[in-house]
């Protein structure tokens, strides 16, 4: 299968011999959905910066589906799509605007280029306000304003830098609907977020870059499995005295209604909702808090 990225030994020193990037190699395979997670600083940015050629690279090789980025530039960057992290275009411009300017950009006729427009406008629920400026929408439908400005050319290989930041909970799923069913259909995606969960939803293959080297790369799944403790939060019905505990659990009361458990990966949730049963307390719901990706970082930095 074609590689949809590939990068071998890419450096990148600043000034003051600051090295953002040391001797990274990674492969996305075509067709993959690939999270790219590390803490701030760790070289993220730089990496995508080099791929979308925002960033040039002090050594290295990088090739988008065998296109090098420097001897085939131009092939290279029509196969890419990106959703920066930062708005950057101008928000006074109708949403229609934005998107013909995109296109134009990429050389596509007027009539294929609002044809692809109306398409990806009325996949992210958009084309309703096609004609409104972009100051009037909310921060939530401007990133997927930034999506469908990005598929426009209709690339292969799709690169979302923190795509969800600032969208609520059902904004948020609905964009990842629609990314899921994008990826299905063969386009690639590289993903970059602060939410394991989000990666863990979407992605099939995940690298962890840490000061500027990749320092795990694997599948989503037996990533997750490394996980040693998971914090859930349960929402109960009664409130409860804030000195309470589960025994034989970490447990933290955040307000009288707010409970906190830490479970470890040897022990079962059941064991919680025994406990609770025993005491006659009530449950109204239940979620994950979403710790993981930090406890991922720590253990994997420190291991």
């Amino acid at each position: 299968m074609m590689k949809a990225l590939s990068i071998k030994n890419l450096q990148k020193t600043y000034k003051n011999n600051i090295h953002a990037l040391q001797d990274v190699d990674l492969d996305v395979e075509e067709g993959d959905f690939f999270a790219l997670l590390g803490p701030n600083g760790a070289g993220k940015s730089t990496l995508i910066g080099i791929v979308t050629s925002l960033v040039t690279k002090t050594a290295g090789k990088v090739s988008i589906f065998d296109y090098d980025i420097e001897t085939d530039f131009s092939a290279a960057k029509a196969c890419i799509g990106v959703v920066p992290q930062e708005f950057n275009f101008s928000i006074f411009d109708k949403v229609i605007h934005i998107m013909m300017t995109q296109a134009g950009y990429y050389g596509l006729p007027r009539q294929i280029a609002y044809a692809r427009a109306e398409k990806y406008l009325k996949k992210l629920n958009l084309w309703d306000r096609r004609k409104q400026s972009v100051r009037s929408l909310s921060g939530g439908l401007k990133r997927r304003l930034m999506i469908a400005r990005a598929l426009v050319h209709e690339p292969k290989l799709l690169i979302l830098d923190e795509p969800t930041t600032g969208i609520d909970i059902e904004l948020r799923r609905a964009t990842w609907d629609f990314l899921q069913e994008l990826n299905q259909k063969g386009t690639t995606i590289i993903l970059t977020t602060h939410y394991l969960e989000e990666a863990e939803y979407l992605c099939k293959n995940v690298a962890i870059i840490h000061q500027g080297r990749i320092i795990e790369n694997t599948n989503v799944k037996s990533l997750i499995s490394t996980l040693d403790v998971e914090t859930f939060v349960f929402d109960l019905t009664a409130p409860l005295n804030l000195d309470f505990s589960v025994n034989g659990f970490k447990t933290y009361m955040s307000d009288s209604h707010t409970l906190e458990v830490d479970v470890p990966k040897a022990r079962s949730l059941n064991d919680v909702f025994r406990v609770l049963l025993e005491k006659n307390i009530a449950v109204k719901s239940m979620r994950n808090k979403v710790n993981r990706l930090e406890e991922l970082f720590v253990r994997l930095i420190n291991k």
